[in-house]
């Protein structure tokens, strides 16, 4: 048992001619992900015809993404291009912190998303004045409060933590799973955070997210026009396809029994949730979104306009 300051993250794999692949890997990884996102945030942010609550939501995901990804994949790369691994206990416990806030998040961002588009196929007409510029902020306000909040009791629990029998974590970021595991403190406590807030997020943000789809598929099928229902299912399928994603990963990594045991299978999944889905989140929206295409064409036509215009 060892009182400590620091810690070992052990990564993806400890073969050492795994870990100039992994690096690769994961450099390529994050660039997409932070440039694919960061294109996404500026579209919205410039282009005029994409300053809509659907994109507003769309904005936010893209900024917890980048952040997502920075938190996670920032061991792998500064570990193999520093050859340490040492992360300090502040350190640690932050980066954890932060990444179970942002876990939160996305969940919430995804109901919020989903409200959005049953507003706008089921009530269109009132579309405007529910989700005016006042409601779209209380509601991004919200998910961020909240999920910074809901994070909070569990930091509370592991700070208390007064003794680890290892320094290593068996993961390639400080997440609360791997610590649990080598603390020799009580962890009762923990446990019965961590499955409160599974509850909360099966319960609440999954009906929240699912619910409104019974009534969107229930109006699109109403839809007399075959053009008119394929628009509508384009409109939602790229949050589906994100938010199905999202949920089968998240419930395989943290509902599978035996996990002290499986550390290594959690590490992949874990890889999924914070390496693919954020990488994958501006590929399904902007090449399934014809709204998106366009304002990229938009802003590169007045960029290449802008350059010429100084030459």
């Amino acid at each position: 048992m060892v009182n400590v300051t620091h810690f070992i993250v052990v990564g993806i794999s400890s073969v050492p001619d795994l870990q100039l692949p992994i690096f690769l890997l994961a450099l390529h990884i994050y660039l997409i992900t932070i440039s694919g996102n960061l294109i996404i945030f500026l579209l919205v942010s410039l282009d005029c015809h994409l300053h809509t609550p659907m994109y507003f939501f769309l904005a936010n995901l893209s900024i917890l993404d980048m952040s997502s990804s920075t938190i996670t994949l920032y061991m792998i790369l500064v570990g193999f291009m520093s050859g340490s691994r040492m992360v300090s206990y502040g350190g640690c416990i932050s980066q954890m912190y932060v990444w179970a806030s942002l876990i939160g998040l996305e969940l919430l961002i995804l109901s919020a998303m989903s409200y959005d588009r049953y507003v706008a196929i089921c009530k269109p007409l009132n579309y405007n004045m529910i989700m005016n510029y006042r409601v779209c902020g209380l509601l991004a306000s919200g998910c961020w409060i909240s999920a910074f909040l809901q994070s909070l009791p569990h930091t509370m629990v592991v700070l208390k933590f007064s003794c680890y029998e290892s320094i290593y974590i068996n993961h390639f970021f400080c997440d609360i799973l791997p610590l649990k595991y080598i603390t020799c403190s009580d962890t009762r406590l923990l446990d019965y955070l961590i499955l409160t807030s599974v509850l909360f997020h099966l319960f609440f943000s999954f009906p929240l997210t699912f619910t409104p789809y019974v009534f969107i598929i229930a109006t699109i099928l109403r839809i007399p026009s075959t053009i008119g229902r394929r628009k509508d299912f384009h409109t939602c399928s790229s949050h589906l396809t994100v938010v199905v994603l999202l949920y089968v990963a998240l419930l395989c990594q943290y509902l599978k029994p035996g996990q002290k045991n499986n550390l290594d299978s959690s590490k992949l999944l874990s890889l999924f949730n914070t390496a693919a889905v954020p990488m994958l989140n501006p590929l399904i929206y902007s090449l399934k979104n014809k709204d998106v295409k366009v304002a990229l064409q938009r802003e590169l036509k007045k960029f290449k306009n802008g350059c010429l215009w100084e030459l």
